[in-house]
């Protein structure tokens, strides 16, 4: 039986076996925390979705029972979810309206990225199994309550769907100076690394990073988390951000997010807001320990809000050569006033 962390070692579950959820998030249920992640296998096809998400179940948080696979694309038993796809950073909610569990996994068809989407599964138990609900692209049909009225100009939104037409290379090379916003108003706009967040009067919401990683969206979902109410804004333009986490604390919200290097580390973000929808201050890099330039070689999936003022930063440490030995590093974030800092000890345990 475990007793503390030990962040960046294997990671064994009730039977032995290193536990394989990366990406993941954590659903609290009922007294119990269900870890969600992607089930990765031995090699470099272990980068794209062979298997589907896998979920494990804790009373302490140290010590996880193997819950099985809660989403199952082996074998391409779902046809829109076909085996080899990109399925990452899987969420589960619960809806305060239908009492199911929903999942919410940023989804490629292919790994050329060129979907950027948003995939829903369902089910009436935290293990599952979930069923595939849809796919979509976040907000179709709707600008951002934030939008600058020049991101409205007819002109630039041709421009900006001519370079669409052309394809992912032409679209990253203007992802600084075209219209990605309004080329994708009709289609629904581009999630990529993505993530949710539940305010205190429990209405939910996806953040994600969109408009080619180039700006942070927060998107409001409806009551059944199934869809969206239109409502979203847009955060760090121009930036450059994946892995975005949102949180809350003492009536302040706080972001953690990355910068764009694909599988390498880079220095993790902070930002902190009075108001969801901004505007933001960033913070600069909460990773304040050795190595910590690279977020200590990993990168950001979820922040888990506990009791006793306690929250704990949860990344990965990706490895793309042999994607099933990733491992996990789950730290304890601390403040110094409203700045979030990570430090990287060797060993901690939660406050009692």
């Amino acid at each position: 039986m475990r007793t503390s962390f030990i962040p960046g070692e294997l990671w064994p579950d009730d039977h032995g076996v290193h536990i394989n959820a990366h990406g993941g998030g954590i659903l609290q249920h009922n007294g119990s925390y269900y870890w969600y992640g992607e089930h990765k296998i031995e090699g470099t096809a272990g980068n794209s979705a062979q298997v589907g998400v896998h979920v494990y179940v804790s009373d302490d948080l140290y010590n996880w029972r193997d819950g099985g696979i809660a989403l199952d694309i082996r074998d391409n038993r779902v046809p829109e979810l076909p085996t080899g796809c990109v399925l990452e950073r899987p969420k589960v909610l619960r809806s305060r309206t239908t009492g199911q569990f929903v999942m919410h996994f940023h989804f490629e068809s292919d790994k050329r990225y060129d979907d950027a989407a948003i995939g829903f599964a369902v089910a009436d138990h935290p293990l599952g199994p979930f069923v595939f609900h849809h796919v979509q692209r976040p907000v179709p049909g709707h600008w951002p309550v934030n939008t600058q009225p020049e991101l409205k100009d007819s002109e630039s939104i041709k421009q900006a769907k001519e370079i669409y037409a052309q394809g992912g290379k032409a679209i990253r090379a203007h992802a600084n100076d075209a219209n990605l916003l309004g080329a994708c108003i009709e289609r629904g706009q581009e999630s990529r690394d993505m993530g949710v967040f539940v305010d205190d009067d429990g209405t939910a919401y996806q953040v994600y990073s969109s408009e080619m990683n180039s700006t942070t969206h927060i998107a409001e979902l409806t009551p059944d988390l199934l869809g969206y109410t239109g409502r979203f804004c847009r955060i760090f333009v121009k930036r450059f951000m994946e892995a975005p986490c949102i949180f809350k604390r003492h009536g302040k919200y706080y972001f953690i997010g990355s910068g764009c290097t694909g599988w390498k580390p880079n220095a993790a973000r902070s930002a902190v807001a009075e108001s969801l929808f901004g505007p933001w201050e960033e913070l600069g890099n909460p990773a304040c320990d050795e190595d910590g330039d690279t977020t200590y070689r990993s990168q950001s999936t979820f922040v888990l809000p506990l009791a006793n003022d306690q929250y704990i930063f949860m990344a990965d440490r990706w490895t793309p050569e042999n994607a099933i030995d990733g491992r996990y590093l789950w730290l304890p974030i601390q403040f110094a006033g409203d700045r979030p800092l990570i430090h990287a000890p060797a060993e901690w345990q939660l406050k009692q």
